[in-house]
């Protein structure tokens, strides 16, 4: 008779084992496979539409002519930008815009006037690290390298201008506020230390000099993630 209970009970309790290990193991799998459909579910591609300001430092000088000086206009333009996440931290940023810079005369060739006028499409790329700490406020700070192309050249009180094309250095720090998974507003500043030499004919002289452009970049606009 014993020996019978002992029997009972010994099946009873390894059914019950069975019954908890099977319903373990389904409560189990779920967890473990919603990760994995989340991060399947993050694309790497993010883009940006900003309204940029263009702020130009007020530098340069003309060769051979002491005390000169030049200054630029600065312009409000739309622009867009595309990121790659190579992880959560780790981006690389390519922003696209184009805008006008009118050229003046300054300190002892501040007679010109208006020198000329030029269109420049100053595509940049930098790699950016991402702080993902702080819910959905998410600062960036970010490196990299400009090249612009001057296009679209005409002179005013010189008869004709032709700025160089050339390579700059940009920095850039910002940050996202995310409304929801895809969604949010961005707010970003970059300076660009851009320098070109310039050839110019003033009054059928042939001059040359450098443009000490090296503008901020300070926009504003929404912020999409695939």
């Amino acid at each position: 008779m014993i020996s019978s209970n002992i029997v009972h009970a010994s099946v009873t309790a390894a059914a019950l084992v069975a019954a908890c290990t099977a319903e373990a193991a389904n409560l189990t799998t779920p967890q473990i496979a919603e990760p994995a459909a989340a991060a399947a579910g993050t694309s790497p591609w993010q883009i940006r539409l900003r309204g940029l300001n263009v702020i130009t430092n007020d530098s340069g000088h003309v060769d051979g002519l002491p005390g000169s000086d030049l200054s630029f206009s600065n312009t409000v333009i739309p622009e867009f930008d595309i990121s790659y996440f190579f992880n959560e931290n780790i981006a690389a940023e390519l922003i696209l815009g184009t805008t006008d810079a009118k050229v003046h005369g300054g300190g002892s060739i501040s007679a010109l006037g208006e020198i000329g006028k030029t269109w420049l499409l100053p595509p940049t790329l930098t790699l950016q690290y991402h702080f993902t700490d702080l819910g959905a406020f998410r600062p960036y700070v970010g490196a990299g390298v400009n090249y612009t192309l001057f296009y679209n050249q005409s002179g005013k009180s010189a008869r004709s201008i032709d700025v160089k094309n050339t390579f700059g250095v940009a920095l850039q720090a910002g940050f996202d506020y995310m409304v929801d998974d895809h969604w949010g507003v961005n707010f970003d500043a970059k300076k660009i230390f851009l320098r070109p030499d310039f050839e110019a004919n003033v009054g059928g002289a042939d001059v040359s000099g450098k443009a000490k452009l090296d503008p901020w970049l300070i926009g504003a606009g929404v912020t999409y993630r695939f």
